[in-house]
C-alpha cells in the first residue's frame, strides 16, 4: 500500500499534543468548500487496517488532520461484529456520535462502516435510523465519494431521532436479529457463510427506506475486495510498528464463527505486492511487521491453479501444499522474502490456524533470524468432542504433536493461544480436560473467550447451551490457572538478557497499573529489599520483547529513558503477574 506517512505521523503527533494512539481522528478534505470528516475504528487490527485505508483514500482527495470531531461535517464509525459484546460496543459508539451531532452539529452526516453493516445490511437502516449511510468492506477505498453523497443527501433526510432514547431498542433489535439468524437451516447458513456470491445487492434486495431522504446503503452481500500496494493508506499505529494484511476472508467451517459470512472467502495478496509494502514501511522507520489475516497459514493456497477451498483438515491441507508446483506462493516463501529485506526489524506472525501448519513452515520460522520467536495459534479447545462440535478439523493428538514440533523446531518460541469456554455441550469433564491441558502445556501467552451465541452459525442451533454464569466461572478458572503459569514464567525470566523494542517512556499511570513497586514481584523476593526498592525508583521506559505482540501481551519496563522505536538489550531484574522489569544489559 502507498504509505507516505512519515511527515503525516509527525504532524499528527504534534497536533495531538503528545502520544498519538490512532483510534479517533478527524480530517478536513480540501475541496471548493472544505469538508470535515471524523473517523472512529473499533475491533481488531484487521479492522484497523481498513480504517487506515479509508483515511488514506480521504487524504488522497486532499485531507488535513484535526482533532475536533464535533465540528466534522461527516463522522464515520468503523464497526466490529465478531461477538455480541462487540456489536453492542459498536451500537454505543454509533449512538454516542449521533447524540453529539444532535446537541452540537445537527447538520452532520453519520456513516457506519465495517462488519456490522456487512452482517446486517438490510436490517440496520430500520434499526438505526440516525445513520445517513452504511458502507461495507468492499467500499473502503471509495469512502470519499460516499462522504460526498452523504453531504448531498443530508439536507433531504428527516430530522434524526434522539439517540439517547434508542440504545436499548437498538441493542434489543440486534439480539432479535441474532436469534432470527439462529433459526435459519444449518445447511443454508453454511452455504451463505462459505459459498455465497460475490455480487453486490440487487435492486429488489435494497430496503424500501432507501429513498433520497433515507440512508444510503452500499454493502456487497459477499465481499471480494483486497487492498494492494497502490491503495492509499494512512497508518494509525506508532511509527515503529505496522500491521501488514496479507490476506482477507476465511474458508474454514468453524461452527461458532461468523467471519466467513462477513468477510468472504480467503483471498491472498500477491507476494510481490506484500514485499513492496514491507519495503516502504521499513524505509519509513518501521521496526516490526505484524502479519495479519483471518487465517495466515492459508496464505497463498488460494492462488494455486484449480484451487478448491475444501482443504480445511491438516491432511488435505498438507497434501495440497505438497502438490504445489515449485516456486508457488506460500506463507513460507513470503516469510523468506521478508526476512531477506535489509535492516534490523522483527517479523511477527499472527492468527495462524493449527490445521494449516506444515513442516516447511516450522523449518522456515526456525531458520529466519528476523522472525520474532512468537506465534499466535488459536486452538479454541482440546477435548475431542468439543473440537468436533466446533468443526476445528483437528484432534487432541494432532494439537499436542503440533505444539511439540513447533517448540522443537523453533527454539525459544513463545506460543499465544485462545480458548472458548462454555461452548454448547461442554460438560464439566470436557472443561477439566481443557484446564489440565493449560496447566501442563504452559502457554507463554493465553486468552479465554466465553462462547458467544451468534445467529447464522451451526453452534447457535446446537442443544445443551451453557448459562452465562457458568461460562464466566469457567473463564475465571482457566485464567487463574494461567496466572500461575505466567507468574512462574516471569520469575524464571529473572537474570535473562532480552532484546526489546522500545515503545516510549512509561507514564506514571502505566507504572501504577503495572504495579512494578509491589512487594509481591520477583525482584523483591531475594531478601535484599532495600537495594531492590532503590532499583525501582526513577524513570522507566516501556518496551516489548519478542514474546509480546502489540496491545495484547505483556510489557517490559526498563529503568531509564531509552529512544522510542529503537531496539535495546536489557537484563530482567524482576517480574509482576504478566510483565517484566529490566535494566540495560
Amino acid at each position: 500500500m502507498n504509505l507516505a506517512t512519515g511527515s503525516i505521523n509527525h504532524f499528527l503527533s504534534k497536533l495531538m499534543g503528545g502520544t498519538y494512539d490512532g483510534w479517533l481522528e478527524t480530517m478536513v478534505i480540501k475541496t471548493d468548500k472544505p469538508i470535515r470528516v471524523g473517523l472512529m475504528s473499533l475491533g481488531c487490527a484487521k479492522n484497523l487496517v481498513d480504517a487506515e485505508i479509508m483515511l488514506g483514500s480521504l487524504l488522497k482527495e486532499g485531507v488535513e488532520i484535526t482533532h475536533d470531531a464535533s465540528t466534522a461535517d461527516v463522522v464515520i464509525v468503523n464497526t466490529c461484529s465478531f461477538i455480541d459484546a462487540a456489536q453492542e460496543e459498536s451500537v454505543d459508539a454509533i449512538l454516542e456520535a449521533a447524540a453529539l451531532r444532535d446537541s452540537r452539529n445537527p447538520g452532520q452526516g453519520l456513516i457506519v462502516s465495517g462488519c456490522l453493516p456487512q452482517r446486517f445490511r438490510d436490517e440496520l437502516p430500520k434499526l438505526l435510523p440516525e445513520v445517513d449511510a452504511f458502507m461495507g468492506i468492499d467500499q473502503v477505498a471509495q469512502v470519499a465519494q460516499i462522504v460526498r453523497d452523504v453531504i448531498a443527501r443530508r439536507a433531504l433526510r428527516r430530522p434524526s431521532l434522539k439517540a439517547g432514547r434508542t440504545r436499548a431498542k437498538a441493542v434489543a433489535g440486534l439480539r432479535r436479529l441474532n436469534a432470527a439468524r439462529g433459526a435459519e437451516p444449518a445447511e443454508q447458513a453454511e452455504k451463505d457463510t462459505v459459498r455465497g456470491t460475490q455480487s453486490g445487492p440487487s435492486q429488489d434486495e435494497i430496503p424500501e427506506s432507501l429513498s433520497p431522504a433515507g440512508p444510503l446503503v452500499d454493502v456487497n452481500l459477499r465481499p471480494h475486495y483486497i487492498p494492494d500496494y497502490a491503495t492509499p493508506r494512512f497508518r494509525l499505529t506508532p511509527a515503529h510498528f505496522a500491521y501488514v494484511k496479507i490476506a482477507e476472508g476465511c474458508n474454514h467451517p468453524c461452527s461458532f464463527c461468523i467471519i466467513p459470512r462477513m468477510r468472504g472467502s480467503h483471498r491472498s495478496r500477491l507476494q510481490t505486492d506484500v514485499i513492496s509494502e514491507a519495503e516502504a514501511l521499513l524505509l519509513d522507520g518501521v521496526k516490526e511487521l505484524n502479519l495479519i489475516s483471518q487465517d495466515s497459514t492459508y496464505y497463498g493456497l488460494d492462488l494455486r491453479e484449480g484451487q478448491s477451498r475444501a482443504i480445511s483438515s491438516p491432511e488435505k491441507f498438507n497434501a495440497a501444499a505438497r502438490a504445489l508446483p515449485s516456486g508457488s506462493t506460500t506463507l513460507s516463501t513470503l516469510v523468506k522474502g521478508l526476512n531477506a529485506l535489509p535492516g534490523e526489524f522483527w517479523i511477527r506472525l499472527l492468527y495462524t490456524h493449527p490445521a494449516h501448519w506444515t513442516d516447511e513452515l516450522i523449518e522456515t520460522l526456525g531458520a529466519c533470524q528476523k522472525v520474532a520467536r512468537y506465534v499466535d495459534i488459536p486452538l479454541q479447545h482440546i477435548h475431542e468432542s468439543m473440537l468436533e462440535r466446533m468443526r476445528r478439523e483437528t484432534t487432541q493428538e494432532y494439537i499436542v504433536g503440533l505444539i511439540r514440533r513447533i517448540r522443537k523446531g523453533i527454539p525459544g518460541i513463545a506460543l499465544r493461544t485462545t480458548f472458548i469456554v462454555g461452548f454448547p455441550g461442554e460438560t464439566e469433564a470436557y472443561f477439566e480436560t481443557l484446564l489440565q491441558f493449560v496447566r501442563e502445556t504452559r502457554f507463554e501467552r493465553l486468552g479465554v473467550f466465553t462462547y458467544s451465541h451468534e445467529g447464522g452459525t451451526r453452534a447457535s442451533k446446537m442443544g445443551r447451551q451453557i448459562s452465562d454464569s457458568l461460562k464466566k466461572e469457567r473463564r475465571d478458572r482457566v485464567m487463574a490457572a494461567q496466572l500461575e503459569v505466567s507468574r512462574q514464567a516471569g520469575a524464571g525470566a529473572v537474570g535473562r538478557t532480552l532484546r526489546v523494542l522500545v515503545e516510549g517512556e512509561a507514564s506514571a499511570k502505566e507504572l501504577q497499573q503495572a504495579n512494578i513497586s509491589s512487594w509481591e514481584h520477583g525482584l523483591l523476593r531475594n531478601g535484599e529489599q532495600d537495594e531492590a526498592m532503590a532499583r525501582l525508583k526513577g524513570r522507566f521506559s516501556v518496551g516489548r520483547g519478542e514474546a509480546d505482540a502489540p496491545d495484547i501481551d505483556g510489557r517490559v519496563y526498563v529503568r531509564g529513558k531509552l529512544p522510542k522505536g529503537a531496539f535495546a538489550r536489557v537484563k530482567v531484574i524482576g517480574s509482576t503477574d504478566y510483565d517484566l522489569i529490566a535494566e540495560l544489559a
